[in-house]
């Protein structure tokens, strides 16, 4: 089920300002780490810092499992909402935090708004176009992602020691993009459709581990965990990860920005592929290319030509893998458990991005992040590969398609 094109248009461009919040806000972060280790603000140490990543994270793993059964009960529009204020208002306190746990505690309560945010944006721009372009919905979306976190490496660049200034933006941007969307975002079609049929025909929670779901459950679980530990784990600690190599911090921040554009570049073409060809195919394609290129980047690479060509070339694979199995739960979920569907597979994956920026933070502390943490990334995109090649190549394709119209299996 479709929308008008406007109200599409108004859907896509605000779901996309939305996940560039995320975008935005994480890389803030590890763009901020080095900065606050060397200046040992309010005393921060390395294990500190690994400390309020993990929380961040832990609370955007919250936010997305519990979005999911509000935003398929209550509507996508008003959690979109609140999640955005909520992330705001908070982002806005961190700089004035007065001591490492506050700091901590800051982030993790706008991590409960960040980790709302994408699902229900993934959901509501993938339930505005047909579902032969839901590839592309998904990847299209999450260039907003990457073009937050390019911004970020800019302005990080700009503030250099000023760091406060990164979360100042942040939560002054959620908070001009808010009238906006009351303004323009339109609820959901297709999750208004869906509260008219009959509950007896309806997919509940319950039903995502029942036999007709529990393997495609089961596995984009998988694949969101490594993907998403892959994505937060480079986004959070590749400057750092640079520097134990011998580079100098301006150039792990300028690599960090390579990395992103990287990511738009690929999400672009990840979509057009995958909706051309199958989902399947190219995530399976796409996570044994980020194998082979982050195991690359364990070698010290003395050309600064070749270094920025080959971290382009991971975040062109790294980061649109991850997103295409988002797309793949789109596709193979009807419209009344979706956003549970998605917010699951993403809390799921959250638990990736926690144990990632962790293990390489450990690595970090006990000085051998380089070349471990790249060896470290590589296996866990050897898995990813493995697991995608369980998913079925058969999905629901309309919204049309629930448990009582369609025969398939997803």
């Amino acid at each position: 089920m479709t929308t008008s094109p406007t109200r599409a248009a108004w859907t896509a461009v605000l779901c996309w300002l939305t996940v560039l919040l995320e975008g935005y806000d994480l890389v803030a972060l590890g763009a901020t780490i080095p900065t606050v280790l060397g200046s040992g603000h309010l005393g921060f140490t390395p294990a500190g810092a690994t400390a309020v990543a993990t929380v961040s994270l832990v609370g955007v793993a919250f936010g997305a499992a519990g979005i999911g059964p509000l935003s398929d009960r209550y509507g996508r529009r008003g959690m979109l909402l609140g999640s955005v204020l909520l992330f705001s208002v908070f982002t806005l306190l961190v700089p004035v935090a007065p001591s490492v746990s506050m700091f901590g505690v800051f982030r993790f309560i706008a991590g409960l708004g960040l980790g709302a945010c994408m699902p229900v944006a993934l959901t509501m721009m993938a339930e505005s176009l047909p579902a032969r372009y839901r590839a592309s919905a998904s990847t299209v979306t999450m260039t907003g992602y990457h073009v937050g976190a390019v911004l970020t490496s800019v302005l990080a660049l700009v503030v250099g020691g000023e760091w406060q200034w990164l979360f100042y933006g942040g939560g002054i941007a959620g908070l001009l993009v808010l009238p906006l969307m009351w303004w323009k975002l339109p609820e959901s079609a297709a999750f208004l459709a869906a509260k008219e049929r009959p509950a007896t025909e309806r997919v509940g929670p319950k039903d995502l581990l029942g036999g007709r779901f529990r393997r495609i459950s089961i596995v984009v679980w998988i694949g969101s965990f490594m993907g998403l530990l892959l994505v937060y784990g480079l986004n959070t600690w590749l400057p750092e990860l640079m520097r134990s190599a011998g580079y100098p911090i301006s150039t792990s921040i300028t690599l960090l920005l390579v990395l992103n554009i990287g990511a738009i570049a690929g999400l672009l073409l990840a979509g057009v592929v995958a909706d051309r060809h199958g989902i399947k195919p190219t995530v399976v394609a796409w996570f044994a290319a980020a194998a082979v290129l982050l195991a690359a980047l364990s070698v010290r690479i003395g050309s600064g030509l070749l270094l920025n060509l080959l971290v382009l070339l991971t975040g062109v694979f790294v980061f649109s893998a991850q997103v295409l199995i988002f797309g793949y739960v789109t596709k193979a979920f009807p419209a009344e458990a979706r956003s549970t569907a998605l917010g699951l597979t993403s809390a799921v994956g959250r638990i990736g991005s926690i144990v990632g920026p962790f293990v390489t933070g450990a690595l970090v502390t006990a000085g051998v992040a380089y070349p471990w943490g790249f060896w470290f990334f590589a296996a866990i995109a050897v898995l990813a590969f493995a697991a995608m090649l369980l998913l079925s190549t058969r999905t629901i394709t309309d919204d049309s398609d629930h448990p009582a119209r369609s025969p398939q299996h997803p």
